[in-house]
This record gives C-alpha cells, sequence and structure tokens, in this order.
C-alpha cells in the first residue's frame, strides 16, 4: 500500500478527479463486478487494478490509465483488499482515503 502521505496528492489532483469522474460515468456508477454477476448495485470508489506502490505513482500508465480501473461497490472493494475476513466492528467502516469512518457518515465515490 502507498503511503497516504505519497498518494493524497494524487488522489486530490486534477487529473485524478477528472479522470474518476469520467470512469464512473462511462461504467454508469454501477459495481463493475456485480453487475458481471447480474447484481445492479452503485459502485462506491474506483479501484486500481494493478495497485498503485511508490515506484508506479507517477506513471500515468498505471495511475491513470481506464484499463488499469474498476468501479466497486464498497464490499467488493473490501473483498479485494481484506478477503471476506470482517475488518471492522458493527457501525465503522474505510473511506475511500482509508480512514475509519462511521457508516452513517461515510461518504458515496
Amino acid at each position: 500500500m502507498v503511503p497516504r502521505k505519497i498518494s493524497e496528492p494524487f488522489y486530490h489532483g486534477r487529473a485524478w478527479q477528472h479522470t474518476r469522474a469520467a470512469y464512473i460515468k462511462s461504467v454508469g456508477g454501477l459495481c463493475e463486478r456485480c453487475l458481471a454477476k447480474g447484481i445492479i448495485k452503485p459502485g462506491y470508489i474506483v479501484h486500481h487494478k494493478h495497485y498503485i506502490t511508490e515506484d508506479n505513482i507517477n506513471d500515468p500508465n498505471v495511475t491513470l490509465s481506464w484499463n488499469n480501473l474498476e468501479y466497486l461497490c464498497f464490499a467488493c472493494h473490501q473483498e479485494e483488499h481484506f478477503g471476506s475476513a470482517e475488518v471492522t466492528r458493527d457501525g465503522l467502516k474505510f473511506d475511500s482515503h482509508g480512514n475509519l469512518i462511521p457508516v452513517a457518515d461515510s461518504p458515496r465515490g
């Protein structure tokens, strides 16, 4: 996982914000993995299939390429990173920046 001090500027940058918004629109705002199973569920986070690292964070072929992106619902994203194990206690979850937050306060997208 990329340290937050390195990834924070990227995720707040204009290039990522534009790419993220355009990608979500291109997939209709739905979780791609659920949709592949015939389940209609809103997406939650744009996931990098090839994870971003300190070595590739400045490579737009990794960070901004639509071929490396996937829009996932919260459950599919958690499954991707943590498997099926419960990683938080009831009423808490991680936001798109890895911060632990109450479920009611969670941002979408």
